[in-house]
């Protein structure tokens, strides 16, 4: 239990901590009121029933003689009027306490998506690229409104305790014989639903939880590889629909059996609940001989209580089991929001002679040793090629230049600045990357470029005459000329220029080509290398390339090789 509050802790700020202290005062609050709300009942009725109690009872007796009633039927209405304005009052009540609940529910969930969103983009670029992109959407969209639930039914379910708390004390205060033998029986029939139902409820909730990581992974294969799967031939289509309906009909499954198992606590209870009172008439008849209205406040305040009651044991019940079913939300975004992040300074790194490394070595995590012993000097202005067989390390020797990455050994230093984690932001930001593969998201070029920056349509449009698109721009929308989700609506070439565009709309000191121009046909490559070296003459540039054929103008190439760096002429 200790263990669960501490994970729900996690997913709290201090302002949402005094909200949910500010909510479960506030359920004390309803849950007295409801439980005046009963007790009040079992006096009217005694009051309207026999006149002669109001001046038999001392409490009655007095707040008629101070109001001065002409007659006890004026007593009787004015009762009940008051009781009339009380139960307006509760409905307000509950629905403040309604809406609040919800809007701290909603809040959280606002809060908890934030938080993870900055988690993320604030993560180490090596623990990114070990994660799946699906998950963490998942995470964001899914996993953390299903947290919202369980902290929802936690709350639920402590107001739901106040309110049996103070109808049971009631109970016991009326009849407190009858109370106990309703207790020992119901308590029986909760003990039995605990280790049944709940515990069936928690197993469900763990497969739901796996099988739906599996869907958005399956989603995420599926639309990010469409063209490759309309290749493909019948039967491998046929065998990945039978996939996702393997795991649409598990996670459905998951879900009939929860909300199948989540109504036998309703079903039991009421069904206990009716037998109840039933029983308790058959014992007052007993034991009064048939004296009706003796009995009758006792057997309406039961009724009522019991009415109230039941509902509340279901509640919590059912917030129990929203708790299993969901507890899993819990502890990912838990564990999410454990991750460790990127805490960078802001200060500034000026590049006007070189980038050195020096003794320069780096390992992923459990993994051996990817770079050894580094040591290289880029100029500013240089054009300077990493080649190598795939998994050499060219790659990541650039992700650690460029500060994505951070060495195990040695240092980097940009114009005899050591690379820490006070200056690498800023660094970064005078980088301009060129991928093989960009994402273009679907929107217009202008969107796709600035991606996020402050708008400069002057600006804009000097980067795209860079970049050698802008003439064909002006053939269709302009800068405001949609591209499609992932440029589906733009050629190879066409697309690897707007991705040049957003490279050098951060006006970036460094350009970086990693492998950029690899999925274009021969002519196309040619084409824009030459555009790039153009683009680059007062900028440094830095290519990572398979083939020699488009590094004929780089100054140096290097090769790397099992780890270590090969001067040009060395190969």
């Amino acid at each position: 239990m200790n263990n669960f509050i501490k994970k729900i802790k996690v997913l709290l700020n201090r302002e949402s901590q005094k909200q949910l202290a500010y909510l479960a005062l506030f359920s004390i609050i309803i849950s007295i009121i409801e439980t005046v709300g009963i007790s009040a009942i079992m006096p009217f009725i005694d009051v309207s029933t026999n006149f002669q109690i109001i001046h038999e009872n001392k409490y009655y007796s007095n707040i008629y003689n101070f109001f001065e009633f002409d007659s006890e039927i004026d007593f009787a209405i004015s009762f009940g009027l008051v009781l009339f304005c009380f139960y307006l009052f509760r409905g307000v009540a509950n629905i403040l306490y309604n809406y609040r609940m919800t809007h701290f529910s909603h809040t959280l969930y606002t809060l908890i998506t934030q938080k993870l969103f900055r988690k993320y983009l604030s993560m180490q670029y090596q623990d990114y690229s070990a994660k799946n992109s699906s998950l963490l959407t998942k995470n964001i969209i899914t996993e953390a409104s299903l947290s919202t639930n369980v902290i929802s039914a936690v709350l639920l379910m402590v107001s739901e305790f106040f309110v049996i708390f103070f109808l049971y004390t009631l109970m016991l205060f009326v009849n407190w014989e009858i109370t106990l033998v309703f207790t020992f029986i119901l308590a029986i029939k909760l003990l039995f639903l605990s280790k049944t139902i709940s515990k069936k409820i928690k197993k469900v909730g763990v497969i739901r939880a796996e099988i739906q990581s599996d869907f958005y992974e399956l989603l995420n294969q599926f639309f990010g590889n469409f063209k490759q799967i309309k290749l493909q031939s019948h039967r491998w289509n046929k065998a990945l629909v039978s996939k996702f309906n393997k795991i649409v009909k598990t996670y459905s499954h998951m879900n009939i059996v929860n909300g199948t198992l989540s109504v036998i606590p309703r079903i039991f209870l009421e069904t206990t609940g009716f037998s109840l009172i039933v029983l308790l008439l058959v014992y007052l008849l007993y034991s009064t001989q048939g004296n009706v209205l003796y009995i009758l406040p006792t057997l309406s305040l039961f009724v009522l209580a019991l009415y109230r009651l039941l509902p509340s044991v279901n509640r919590i019940i059912s917030g129990y089991n929203t708790i299993m079913y969901y507890h899993k939300s819990i502890d990912i975004i838990g564990s999410e929001l454990q991750i460790s992040v990127e805490n960078l300074g802001v200060k500034k790194v000026s590049f006007d002679k070189n980038i050195s490394l020096s003794e320069v070595c780096f390992e992923y995590k459990d993994q051996s040793q990817v770079l050894k012993n580094i040591n290289l000097i880029i100029n500013k202005g240089d054009s300077v090629a990493f080649v190598g067989e795939s998994g050499s390390g060219k790659t990541t020797l650039v992700d650690l230049i460029i500060g994505l990455y951070f060495q195990n050994k040695g240092e980097i230093r940009i114009d005899g600045l050591l690379l820490n984690d006070q200056n690498i932001q800023n660094w970064r930001s005078q980088i301009g990357y060129i991928p093989q593969q960009a994402y273009l998201f679907d929107g217009t070029v202008a969107e796709n470029v600035c991606f996020g920056r402050e708008f400069n349509k002057d600006y804009l449009i000097k980067v795209l005459k860079q970049a050698n698109i802008y003439d064909f721009l002006q053939t269709k929308e302009g800068v405001d000329t949609l591209v499609g989700e992932g440029g589906i609506q733009l050629s190879g070439g066409q697309k690897q220029r707007v991705v040049i565009a957003r490279a050098l709309y951060g006006d970036p000191e460094i350009l970086v080509l990693d492998e950029a121009t690899s999925a274009l046909d021969d002519d196309t490559e040619e084409q824009i290398m030459n555009e790039i070296y153009n683009i680059s003459n007062n900028k440094t540039l830095i290519v990572i390339a398979h083939r020699l054929s488009t590094l004929d103008r780089c100054k140096k190439i290097y090769k790397v090789k099992n780890g270590s760096l090969i001067q040009e002429n060395d190969f």
